[in-house]
């Protein structure tokens, strides 16, 4: 029975993006539908089928190794916290690890390293073709494949940032578009913070599943006809006109900045994110329960945020494949993360579900919600994505993001719902 619930989930899913389409006549269903039956044979593979895995436990052991590997720094550092005896993959700590050491800490290392790796070229080569293929497969225009792809292994804003060349030469409806898929994405460089407190298996299946639903439901919700001749990919060091002594012009590549002082640049970087990431954490936790205790003064002992969101998400959870019980509980988690962000849910369930007890006795529960808050939809995602985009093109393109600002929360919203949705499928 609620296996066909949560088939249904999903047709409501789409459903639900349809009635809020922007232009329903040139929803291009046949590359919706090529899409939707990608990610639902990822899903089977990635959480049903043996090979599959294997294949996301084998990188979550990875990201877990190189986890521990950062343990060395954050040893020098604070000693009180890490074990004296640093562990390799797979090992366990002796020391009084916290959410800042066993979580955050480890992005001064792992920023870094996939910097380093953008720097010598290699992940801008791995995105390029990554992303050639699946548009080739799915029919999308080559740089909303492209661009889906980089988010994989990049920040909301950092992803934009780079894109600031395509960006000011694609028109205002298709960077809707791109505003309204980054509401999907995820940072490859804090994944090993994620397999710290969630299992590794399901954070790593939500990420192509959520790659593969953002293009899903973006193109329901802003379809765009785009012409062969727009169709194109704009190098990041693509040559510029360079002007010359005698005045002539000569078009060269960008220079690079030197390696030290990139990766300079690059740690002091890791370092803002961590401090981001704690302060959004904290701040949120504490008004949070601010606005509870203010609840409290009603008399009203039911009175909280958890059941107001859980109200409000109660039937999309439902549609999951719930009895109502469960379908509250997990609603609950689902409001909590869209109003603060993910790292504040993953700390509360942690324990439960690393220990499979509670309502995370249930394999189905586990695979759901981890599925669901692998992301960065959230509230405060939207102010970041429309700040960046205010500084990258034209106030006329930024207007049109600032009018859509709830099509953008819908589209976070719904994207890690189909994700959670196709997961589920195969998590019983």
């Amino acid at each position: 029975m609620y296996l066909l619930i949560n088939i249904v989930g999903i047709f409501v899913t789409i459903g639900v993006a349809y009635l809020f389409s922007r232009n329903r006549k040139h929803i291009q269903w046949k590359s919706v539908g090529i899409v939707t039956a990608l990610q639902l044979f990822l899903a089977w593979f990635f959480v049903n089928f043996s090979a599959g895995r294997q294949a996301v436990v084998a990188a979550a052991d990875g990201f877990n190794w190189l986890v521990a590997t950062s343990y060395k720094g954050i040893a020098f550092a604070l000693p009180d916290f890490v074990s004296k005896t640093i562990p390799g993959a797979g090992g366990t700590l002796d020391g009084n690890m916290n959410f800042v050491t066993s979580a955050l800490m480890p992005i001064l290392l792992v920023v870094p390293l996939f910097d380093i790796l953008t720097y010598i070229g290699f992940l801008p080569w791995l995105v390029k073709w990554i992303g050639k293929g699946l548009s080739f497969i799915t029919g999308q225009p080559r740089f909303e494949a492209f661009f889906s792809i980089e988010m994989m292994f990049l920040g909301n804003t950092e992803v934009l940032a780079v894109s600031k060349g395509q960006l000011t030469q694609m028109n205002e409806e298709r960077n809707l578009t791109i505003a309204l898929m980054s509401m999907s994405c995820v940072t490859a460089s804090i994944i090993g913070a994620y397999t710290q407190m969630m299992p590794g298996q399901y954070v790593l299946t939500a990420i192509p599943l959520n790659i593969l639903g953002a293009i899903i439901i973006t193109a329901i919700l802003n379809p765009v006809v785009v012409d062969a001749k727009d169709d194109i990919i704009v190098e990041v060091n693509e040559p510029v006109e360079v002007q010359q002594a005698d005045g002539s012009v000569k078009m060269e590549r960008p220079k690079k900045e030197p390696f030290f002082s990139f990766l300079g640049d690059s740690i002091l970087g890791a370092g803002k994110l961590i401090l981001i990431i704690a302060a959004s954490v904290m701040a949120f936790v504490a008004l949070a329960n601010l606005i509870d205790q203010v609840f409290l003064l009603t008399g009203l002992k039911w009175l909280s945020l958890e059941n107001i969101f859980g109200v409000i998400m109660f039937p999309f959870a439902w549609l999951l494949g719930f009895n109502p019980q469960d379908a509250f509980q997990i609603a609950q988690y689902m409001g909590t993360k869209l109003v603060t962000n993910e790292f504040v849910v993953m700390g509360e369930v942690s324990k439960s579900v690393m220990a499979g007890t509670g309502l995370f006795a249930n394999k189905h529960a586990i695979a759901v919600l981890t599925v669901f808050v692998t992301s960065f939809a959230n509230f405060g995602t939207v102010g970041m994505i429309i700040g960046a985009f205010k500084g990258l093109v034209s106030n006329e393109k930024v207007n049109l993001i600032s009018k859509n600002v709830p099509l953008m929360l819908i589209s976070g919203i719904l994207v890690s719902l189909l994700s959670a949705g196709m997961a589920g499928l195969f998590a019983w």
